[in-house]
């Protein structure tokens, strides 16, 4: 009798307490799941319901095969009597497959190690081809771009985010659906995905001819962005931390006065009397909806910083406790976090937490004109990362508590679109699988003011946009340790602007030295705030290459928008890597320390400090024109690119967008 059998659209194999699940889910998709002594759950952390599609399914005594569009998976039975997958592309070539029982060995492609009393520790394994390439896997603090023999935690600290999907030169993608804790190591042997505590295995592969088949698949599996705004696609002003109203608005003003252009000033933290209370302090801010009026005359949006920490001493507290709309602890004292005083995350898988804080943040900022927000703490960032001490309303933080950053974002997404607000975008610390169809727009985190953080986001920015969350950016200058008066500093800045000139939004921030503490509305020290952080505040020659490239950005604002436009339809990546446009040129796929900002668009940043010059590889296929000098060179050739501190290197292909020549 075979172990396996078709069940409506599915693939299904049995053996010894365990089932195996394979079916069509998407255009050249599969998604599989397996469970030991148990039923098959329909979870949807991330992936969407699929299209209805008609896979081809035979079924014979010793295996089985299930093919959808590109993608064909051969189940057999081996010497151990188990189930082993392998996968396929359209023209029979393999693209992956399990580990395999390897005879005496007695290896389990699929390991349910069982957690005492409760559900298991599952080990998925596939054996690994050593050449291939990888990359993906969300937002980690290391200069690699290609991922393969490296080893990641699955699970999103401050400046962390595990989005755990990647794309193989062997053309397919992969989506390890499963929001637990636990570990993914690309090794030269073998693969291996870790979740300390499920209940079941599940998956998602897809295949296609292109990385850029491959993206759009997986867009369409878990969702895409909404249309950016208008005023995501231009300068945004932030800084460390502007603490009162007037302040704000003086700087929007000299923006204005300078003619510069500026799309968002943004509030950042501890604007409010204690955290959790969700409304401005009115000592500081006496009239917010006054404030936003003028702020929409001068044609500035405003953006306001919320933290998903209760404080203990909250006017919000005692209320969100007792309904149970808080996350908690499974032993010792009862606290998440104590920056800024004892508080506890709210908890945002928890429905009725979502409803009670939407109403307290569209009842004191919404309604006031605040209509975008900056999520932050969204891993959320506990005191001490002890992953197994904390319960929410689906489950055990261990076992579902990656899921968090995109449920955070779907709070206000869901809320504005109550409201009928359509363009949704919300700056958000940490994303997750699917966080992209919740309007986030993430940044890297707490990075340090230096050229090897610099060095690092580069390759952030590019695996999440492959990783499904094209709306990405940073901290211009990054977040600590900047001296606005070093010249080292500035140099790091000027070069970090230009950067930011080419990413998805481009936002300056910091916490830049020296500091001035400043007390509350209560009189006791609440929270300090950096030195001025605006264009002007790094001397009159770093304000006029920073000006020109505020203005070069305004000349591309046609040009971004149809990238948006195209991550919003498409799910394409704003940033990509040379590959996703030249995956036909092999030095394309080892090529780094470089990017495409859309399909016309090359950017070689300056990541090194003192470097005045620096190799770039054009792709071959394409003619390439410098922007700064007009001079053109045929693709398929490396060569040095001078590059003073008022130059990043740019080149635009096929002579396209000729008119940016000489903009700065």
């Amino acid at each position: 009798m075979s172990m396996f059998e078709q069940k409506g659209n599915a693939l299904i194999a049995r053996y010894n307490g365990e089932i195996v699940q394979v079916e069509p889910w998407g255009e050249n998709s599969l998604r599989v799941r397996a469970v030991k002594m148990g039923s098959i759950l329909d979870t949807d952390y991330a992936l969407l319901p699929p299209a209805p599609s008609t896979p081809v399914i035979h079924v014979e005594e010793n295996g089985a095969t299930i093919q959808n569009g590109k993608l064909r998976a051969v189940l057999t039975q081996n010497e151990g009597g188990l189930c082993e997958i392998a996968y396929e592309n359209q023209h029979g070539k393999e693209l992956f497959r399990e580990l395999n029982w390897h005879g005496a060995l007695n290896l389990y492609a699929r390991r349910f190690k069982p957690i005492l009393g409760g559900d298991y520790e599952l080990t998925a394994s596939f054996l690994s081809d050593p050449d291939e390439k990888l990359y993906g896997m969300g937002q980690y603090q290391q200069a690699v771009m290609n991922i393969k023999n490296c080893t990641f935690e699955l699970a999103h600290r401050n400046s962390q985010a595990s989005v755990p999907f990647v794309l193989s030169s062997r053309g397919y993608g992969f989506l390890w659906h499963n929001p637990a804790i636990g570990r993914a190591s690309f090794c030269r042997n073998r693969t291996e995905w870790v979740a300390q505590s499920t209940k079941q295995l599940d998956y998602w592969v897809t295949a296609g001819d292109t990385p850029a088949e491959i993206e759009e698949a997986y867009a369409k599996a878990t969702g895409t962005v909404p249309m950016m705004p208008e005023y995501g696609l231009g300068f945004w002003q932030c800084k460390l931390r502007y603490w009162n109203q007037e302040q704000v608005l003086q700087v929007a003003r000299e923006y204005k006065r300078r003619g510069l252009p500026l799309d968002v000033i943004v509030i950042d933290f501890f604007h409010w009397p204690r955290m959790g209370d969700f409304r401005f302090d009115e000592k500081f801010f006496p009239d917010p909806k006054a404030m936003c009026q003028e702020l929409k005359e001068l044609g500035v949006a405003l953006m306001v910083s919320i933290w998903p920490q209760i404080d203990l001493r909250s006017e919000n507290f005692q209320e969100m406790k007792e309904k149970g709309l808080l996350i908690q602890a499974e032993y010792g004292v009862k606290v998440s976090m104590q920056f800024g005083g004892d508080s506890l995350f709210l908890d945002a898988t928890n429905p009725e937490t979502r409803d009670f804080v939407w109403k307290k943040c569209k009842q004191n900022y919404y309604d006031n004109g605040v209509s975008l927000f900056w999520l932050d703490e969204a891993e959320p960032e506990y005191g001490v990362y002890e992953f197994d001490n904390y319960r929410y309303k689906i489950g055990s933080n261990v076992q579902i508590g990656n899921v968090y950053p995109q449920m955070y974002s779907r709070l206000f997404y869901d809320g504005m679109k109550q409201e009928g607000q359509e363009k949704i975008v919300n700056l958000v610390r940490c994303a997750w699988a699917g966080s992209q169809r919740y309007g986030a727009l993430v940044w890297s985190g707490d990075v340090h003011s230096t050229f090897e953080d610099f060095r690092s986001q580069l390759c952030a920015g590019l695996h999440m946009g492959i990783c499904g969350i094209p709306w990405w950016t940073t901290d211009i200058g990054g977040f600590s340790g900047g001296d606005s008066t070093s010249p080292a500093f500035r140099e790091l800045l000027v070069r970090w602007f230009q950067y930011g000139t080419f990413c998805p939004v481009m936002r300056l921030h910091g916490d830049r030295l020296p500091d001035t503490m400043i007390n509350g509305s209560d009189g006791l020290q609440n929270c300090h705030t950096g030195s001025d952080n605006e264009v002007w505040s790094f001397g009159d020659d770093v304000y006029e290459i920073l000006r020109r490239y505020m203005m070069l950005r305004e000349t591309m604002r046609d040009y971004t928008r149809s990238l948006m436009q195209e991550a919003h339809e498409k799910g394409s990546p704003v940033m990509r890597t040379l590959f996703y446009e030249f995956p036909d040129d092999p030095t394309c796929w080892e090529t780094e320390e470089t990017y495409l900002f859309g399909p016309d668009v090359l950017v070689a940043p300056i990541l090194y400090e003192g470097a005045t010059n620096r190799p770039v590889y054009l792709p071959k296929g394409a003619r390439w024109t410098d922007l700064h000098t007009g001079r053109e060179f045929e693709g398929g050739q490396t060569i040095t690119a001078e590059a003073p501190l008022s130059v990043i290197p740019v080149f635009l292909r096929d002579g396209r967008h000729k008119e940016w020549i000489g903009q700065i």
